[in-house]
């Protein structure tokens, strides 16, 4: 398996992967409507534009020419982040992927990108329900922030998110 950075001719796979993801992993905490309605040639347009501009970064998995998942990361977006403090944006591998290393392979090659940014410590958001994704947070060292969860509506529901946190350095 590869991992390298994004190309243009990644954004379709990268599309994909994020909308057949989000339709496997939250189909019991998303409304189905809301999931129903993800468009994978929207999506496409905004990982387009996201892999041109370089913003967020984004490195793809790839085996046999075939994009298998994706990790988009940067700054911290968070309204109380201090300098030093990256986030891991969106984490996703292709539902057909799921458990075999392929997250635990991007997460080997993103951490030492995030380390040479000279970030000290490196956040993720999580619905608390997806305890898929928190299990495979917490193997590699991310632990749930008390006092940081979260609301807001998606398709007509509110939703709860919860902020995990490790050291960068670990």
């Amino acid at each position: 398996m590869q991992v390298r950075p994004a190309r243009p001719g990644d954004a379709r796979a990268v599309a994909e992967i994020h909308v057949r993801a989000w339709q496997a992993a939250y189909a019991a905490i998303v409304p189905a409507e809301y999931l129903a309605s993800l468009s994978i040639e929207k999506h496409e347009a905004l990982w387009s534009d996201g892999i041109a501009k370089g913003s967020p970064q984004l490195l793809v998995a790839v085996e046999s020419q075939q994009v298998l998942g994706w990790v988009s990361f940067g700054p911290s977006r968070d309204d109380d982040a201090s300098a030093g403090v990256g986030e891991v944006w969106a984490f996703y591998v292709a539902p057909s992927a799921w458990g075999s290393g392929v997250g635990k392979t991007l997460w080997s090659h993103m951490l030492p990108l995030l380390q040479r940014q000279g970030l000290r410590r490196i956040t993720l958001w999580v619905f608390p329900e997806n305890e898929r994704a928190a299990r495979f947070y917490r193997s590699l060292g991310f632990t749930l922030e008390p006092g940081s969860a979260r609301q807001f509506t998606l398709g007509g529901v509110l939703l709860n998110e919860v902020r995990h946190v490790r050291d960068a350095a670990a």
